[in-house]
């Protein structure tokens, strides 16, 4: 993601919509950077990658002590936050 997000305004973004501890969210997030970045990127330099694979990449870390439904949720509310600010979408 080349656009620079406020990680703050995010983690309060997320926490107000999935009432998560800030503290698992930013765990939720910074797996996610580290499954997104390891990634393929497509001959355009764009990834396409399933919201599935990543919420499992972040339940199979040990120190992820949440369900599975408080991820989707926490991945959720940061998708909806990036397609607000204009920095991301779903591809058809």
């Amino acid at each position: 993601m080349a656009e620079q997000i406020n990680e703050q305004e995010l983690i309060a973004y997320i926490a107000g919509k999935t009432k998560a501890d800030p503290q698992k969210i930013k765990s939720v997030l910074k797996y996610e950077q580290d499954f997104i970045n390891k990634a393929h990127k497509n001959a355009k330099g764009e990834v396409d990658i399933d919201s599935d694979d990543i919420a499992d990449y972040v339940l199979s870390r040990p120190d992820i002590k949440l369900d599975e439904l408080t991820v989707d949720n926490i991945l959720d509310a940061e998708m909806d936050f990036l397609m607000e600010k204009g920095i991301a979408s779903y591809l058809d």
